[in-house]
């Protein structure tokens, strides 16, 4: 009889085979930031990942250093980037530029969000005047300007704080992959349960399109704890335990961070998955580690961030 422990995909070889990652990255507001970012794009290059997305700040506040991101993503490496968009404080001909020009440099993937109220998150979300009330519609015009882009949406696996039931959920996800959206990509959860689960709820409603789950490494647990609070995200008080105590011991920190996401991958392959987006905040080295122990393997041996410096 087959022992459990063999049976589980995330330790066998080709459990590892077909896995696919992403990576996402924040444009910089500094030089020594621009550095941080591009030590890790650079790190994590030879990983080979499907493609790499660059945030979209509230209201468009980073657009301009999205777009010199992705621009010098697309020059200086082979990566494929993934420009964020979202319809926060913009007219629909300004955001239609957005796309334009995007299309013009060469991007043929974005990440369209409604994206959060302009006054922040927990606040009733007002459209702009004259701009796309939702994703859906950013998704259309995205399409319809040009069908050469692929899009991909968000996903909640708690559901979206604004959603009063999980009908409500599952209809405006509809209404994205209706649109033309391909890939949905959630926010990041610690319980792979509420991740099956919503799974199972959008297979159900005849929804076929990729979930990828989002993956956050822990860098620092109190601050991730309080933006999953901010966005609903709930922090399972088994998890917190793992990082109590720790709060002034970064080196200790770091090595439950990793052995916690590594956890949490390993489970989500022993289920089936395959795709993982990682939202890397800029640093490499654990994103990095994670995926070694999935298996993945550079074209080249990757130094260090610590060696890079």
């Amino acid at each position: 009889m087959m022992s459990e422990a063999a049976a589980r995909a995330s330790r066998t070889k080709s459990g590892s085979d077909g896995l696919r990652v992403s990576f996402e990255f924040f444009p910089p507001k500094t030089e020594a930031m621009e550095e941080t970012l591009w030590r890790s794009i650079e790190r994590l290059a030879p990983l080979a990942p499907c493609f790499v997305s660059v945030t979209y700040g509230a209201g468009g506040s980073t657009r301009e250093r999205t777009h010199a991101t992705v621009s010098r993503i697309l020059a200086e490496t082979a990566l494929k980037p993934a420009a964020h968009l979202t319809c926060v404080g913009a007219t629909r001909a300004e955001v239609d530029a957005v796309v334009d020009a995007y299309a013009e440099a060469g991007v043929r993937h974005i990440v369209a969000l409604r994206g959060d109220p302009a006054e922040g998150i927990g606040t009733a979300y007002r459209p702009h005047p004259g701009g796309y009330d939702r994703s859906a519609d950013l998704v259309a015009a995205i399409r319809s300007r040009h069908p050469e882009i692929e899009v991909s949406v968000s996903a909640y696996p708690e559901r979206h704080p604004e959603s009063a039931d999980w009908a409500t959920e599952i209809d405006n996800l509809k209404r994205k992959v209706d649109a033309g959206a391909t890939r949905a990509i959630t926010q990041f959860f610690f319980d792979n349960d509420l991740y099956a689960a919503y799974r199972d709820r959008v297979a159900a409603a005849g929804l076929d399109i990729p979930i990828v789950p989002g993956i956050v490494p822990v860098l620092n647990f109190t601050q991730t704890a309080r933006f999953a609070e901010k966005a609903g995200a709930s922090v399972p008080p088994w998890f917190a335990a793992r990082f109590e105590g720790l709060e002034e011991d970064a080196a200790t920190r770091q090595l439950v961070a990793a052995a916690v996401c590594a956890e949490q991958v390993f489970d989500l392959v022993d289920r089936g998955v395959s795709d993982f987006h990682f939202y890397t905040m800029n640093r490499a080295d654990l994103v990095y580690a994670i995926c070694h122990l999935l298996g993945m393997r550079p074209a080249k041996p990757a130094a260090p961030e610590s060696a890079a410096a």
